[in-house]
């Protein structure tokens, strides 16, 4: 899973597989899930992220990671 931050559009896409989706849906006002030809969840993008969300902070609570990296 990786975290990209976009300040130009304030935006943050949360990539969930590495690869393309084939159709992107509106869950709500500035809220889209983009979707696999498989059917699975690809990423979320956030419009407006910083409005929405604490992007200060990044919190994570017994997932089992195998590295960390932070650019």
């Amino acid at each position: 899973m990786k975290l990209h931050y976009y300040p130009e559009t304030d935006s943050l896409y949360i990539e969930f597989r590495t690869e393309p989706g084939t159709e992107t849906r509106e869950v709500s006002d500035g809220l889209n899930v983009d979707i696999a030809a498989d059917g699975g969840v690809v990423g979320f993008d956030i419009d407006h992220a910083s409005r929405r969300i604490d992007l200060s902070t990044l919190e994570t609570e017994a997932l089992p990671l195998h590295s960390i990296k932070a650019v």
